[in-house]
């Protein structure tokens, strides 16, 4: 399907969850994050259903975000019942992979196809300060299962404050080539005042090459990351909720007040 601007969009975002096993200081706040009532987060049923109405409509790419969706209870059988939608090409996650050891192989056989990790160190004490106190070896455990069970490619995700061109940024882009992995640096971005940049290595930040709408949690359809539109889709229906959506994607992103990064899916 096209938005108004002529772009293809044809990739779904959809966040299972608010809850995050980190506490990432850009991302979720250290206390009381104000999270979802779980009778407010949609069941896996309805994030089947909104799946095959999208696929008609032109969604051909699924990508499985949080919070950290490895804390929802049986991920594994979500992934296996959006695989079942037919029309379904590609299923992705974007994790911290601290607990991806213990998933990644029933994941691919559940059907997903690959992930991002999110990794902005390689330094253990670092990366305990950055995510109020993960433990950096899990992370690496979970990127030889990935890898392991046949998840390709493996990309990460660095965030960085400047760019490619940081101490950590290096060294991550080091650790990326010695364990063949694409690593993909995120300009750090701030919702409430607009401030974002084009994806080293990616197309994320790019307006003029958006290709997504994005699925809450509590199954809001928003067109923009950088935006407080939202379509709510128990209250407009699935196909509406998505069309109005598409109809309002803008042709940049402006500022979103309404969200923060751990219940939108970044």
């Amino acid at each position: 399907m096209l938005d108004r601007f002529n772009r293809k969009i044809h990739y779904l975002r959809i966040s299972v969850t608010d809850r995050c096993n980190l506490r990432c200081h850009y991302c979720m706040p250290e206390n009381d994050p104000c999270l979802l009532r779980h009778e407010d987060i949609l069941r896996f049923e309805e994030i089947q259903q909104v799946v095959a109405v999208a696929v008609p409509l032109g969604i051909d790419k699924i990508r499985l975000t949080g919070g950290e969706p490895l804390v929802r209870k049986d991920i594994v059988e979500l992934v296996s019942m959006i695989s079942e939608v037919p029309g379904v090409k590609d299923i992705a996650m974007t994790t911290n992979g601290v607990l991806l050891d213990r998933f990644a192989h029933d994941l691919a056989r559940a059907g997903l196809k690959r992930v991002n990790i999110s990794l902005d160190t390689v330094d253990a004490r670092k990366f305990r300060t950055i995510t109020r106190g993960g433990e950096l070896q899990k992370v690496f455990d979970g990127i030889r299962a990935a890898k392991g069970a046949g998840l390709h490619p493996v990309k990460i995700n660095c965030v960085v404050k400047e760019g490619p061109e940081e101490s950590e940024a290096k060294a991550v882009q080091a650790y990326g080539r010695k364990e063949g992995l694409e690593v993909r640096f995120i300009p750090r971005m701030d919702l409430g005042t607009g401030h974002f940049g084009v994806v080293s290595g990616g197309t994320g930040g790019d307006c003029s090459q958006c290709n997504r709408l994005r699925l809450t949690s509590d199954g809001k359809v928003k067109p923009c990351l950088f935006s407080d539109l939202a379509y709510d889709i128990r209250s407009l229906g699935i196909q509406r909720a998505m069309e109005m959506a598409l109809g309002a994607k803008p042709e940049k992103g402006t500022v979103n007040k309404q969200n923060l990064f751990h219940n939108i899916g970044g």
